[in-house]
């Protein structure tokens, strides 16, 4: 029989695209759809029906005989504690980066902390987190993972949706009036839009930037940020709606190059769902950041190698000018994004993952006392400051 995997949260949409290719078979549980969601999630899964901690495990728990693993994202890793599942954590951002176990956890391109929790609701944090079976993630992120973790396995295989980002997708009807950018990120501090604002400054060329209008808005820092960087736009960009996922690839193989991630250090998936559909991308890369595939390291080709302004306005301008350097530059992505994004090898590596946890863990439940949950949720109930109704109502069940 094939192995059943049961994924909670879905962030970018990587396990619904995983399960096209796999030999498991992935039945995925996300979160309810609001603000960005709307456009940026898939639409072939399911969802839990509100926002409410109780009623996602209650569902989970209603589900999860049918499944042999679990594997989570975002908060995802809290439902799975509560249901006492066998989990693996999938990280891909700022659930490791700003951990909520962490006093006052911040972001390193923030001055405020992106969570502010009492002790009791750190200590819950802690627990879901080191509940898990094992810890997944890789490129920036690992030596987050290796910092806070012993259980940590690293993955730097990327999943991109190859039936849907290709050359062969039919552009968006723009009409272009001059060498266009297409800039689908979040605009934000995360993202590096401030140094993109900055480096436009620089540029000598003439352009136009596709910008996407959306923005972290978790915290008040990343709402002002949000507003500053919307009073302060350049004259070379245009804001333009948002997209839903099934037609953003129109909007790739219609712009002339693709600008990415101007602050991380590494690509993040539209820098890769663009050169799939081969369109040439700009991308900071920090040579310090490592990339290992087969335990062997190896280097992104992406440009340039520093996010100091003048140097990005530098690569953006020969980008716009000389059609040779765009297409060598293709040439070396290309090369590279089919190694680190192969479809084929990346589905293997999970299904051998999930070979390998479902023989060590024989079934999806964790079997723990069922006393000693009741009371890590009320502890976290009562550090969250629910109230008292709700906990009685939870410990009557």
């Amino acid at each position: 029989m094939p192995i059943k995997i049961l994924v909670i949260g879905d962030v970018g949409n990587i396990f619904a695209t995983l399960r096209k290719f796999t030999n498991t078979q992935i039945h995925i549980v996300n979160f309810p759809k609001d603000g960005p969601g709307i456009f940026t999630y898939s639409d072939d899964y399911e969802l839990f029906d509100n926002s409410k901690i109780l009623d996602q495990v209650k569902k989970i728990n209603e589900i999860k005989n049918d499944f042999d693993f679990c594997i989570t994202m975002g908060m995802g890793e809290v439902i799975a504690y509560l249901a006492d599942l066998n989990y693996a954590p999938f990280y891909v951002g700022r659930d490791i980066d700003a951990p909520r176990f962490i006093k006052n956890s911040t972001e390193e391109w923030y001055t405020k902390p992106l969570h502010k929790l009492n002790f009791l609701e750190r200590r819950f944090f802690y627990k879901t987190f080191t509940g898990a079976v094992v810890h997944i993630g890789g490129r920036w992120i690992a030596p987050y993972l290796k910092k806070y973790s012993k259980k940590f396995l690293r993955c730097d295989r990327v999943t991109i949706d190859s039936t849907l980002f290709h050359p062969e997708i039919k552009a968006v009807d723009i009409k272009k009036r001059k060498f266009t950018f297409f800039c689908p990120q979040r605009m934000g501090l995360p993202k590096g839009t401030n140094i993109l604002w900055k480096a436009l400054k620089h540029c000598k060329s003439d352009f136009e930037i596709l910008q996407v209008n959306w923005s972290d808005q978790t915290t008040s820092e990343e709402k002002d940020t949000a507003f500053r960087l919307k009073q302060q736009i350049p004259k070379q960009v245009k804001l333009i709606p948002m997209i839903k996922r099934d037609e953003i690839n129109t909007y790739y193989t219609m712009a002339d190059a693709v600008i990415g991630n101007l602050r991380l250090g590494t690509f993040e998936n539209i820098e890769l769902e663009s050169i799939f559909c081969q369109i040439p991308v700009i991308n900071y890369t920090d040579k310090s950041i490592e990339l290992i595939l087969d335990d062997n390291q190896i280097e992104s080709p992406f440009l340039p190698t520093s996010n100091k302004p003048i140097e990005i306005a530098k690569i953006i301008d020969k980008v716009v000018e000389s059609e040779i350097f765009r297409n060598e530059l293709l040439e070396k992505e290309t090369k590279f994004v089919l190694e680190i994004a192969n479809v084929g090898k990346n589905a293997d590596w999970w299904d051998s993952f999930f070979e390998k946890i479902v023989t060590e863990h024989k079934t999806i439940h964790k079997n723990s006392s069922k006393f000693s949950l009741k009371f890590e949720l009320l502890l976290f109930l009562i550090g969250n400051r629910m109230y008292i109704n709700k906990i009685l109502k939870f410990l009557k069940r």
